[in-house]
């Protein structure tokens, strides 16, 4: 699977476009672990052997069920290879 064809199968779900409204900080970190964990070829288990953590906190942070620590954010980003970046931006 493909990412596009993973999204357009997660929007067939109301409760995600639901938690996108009520979470965006959530979906930003999710859309950026999914993606580059795509464009990696990577498994959710792959990806959390990577960040010693377990492929059942990935599915949440991947999801949306959960308020992650900066420092879970980090070490995620790390195993992608990439640096975690935070900003705060004024309210449109």
């Amino acid at each position: 699977m493909i990412y596009s064809q993973y999204l357009k199968e997660r929007f067939k779900d109301p409760r995600f476009e639901k938690l996108i409204l009520e979470h965006p900080e959530r979906y930003q970190v999710a859309i950026a672990i999914i993606k580059t964990r795509f464009r990696k070829g990577w498994s959710q288990r792959y990806l959390a052997k990577k960040a010693k953590t377990t492929q059942a906190v990935i599915s949440r942070v991947e999801n949306m069920n959960v308020d992650s620590t900066v420092r879970l954010i980090r070490k995620i980003a790390v195993a992608l290879g990439k640096r975690l970046e935070i900003s705060f931006v004024f309210p449109a």
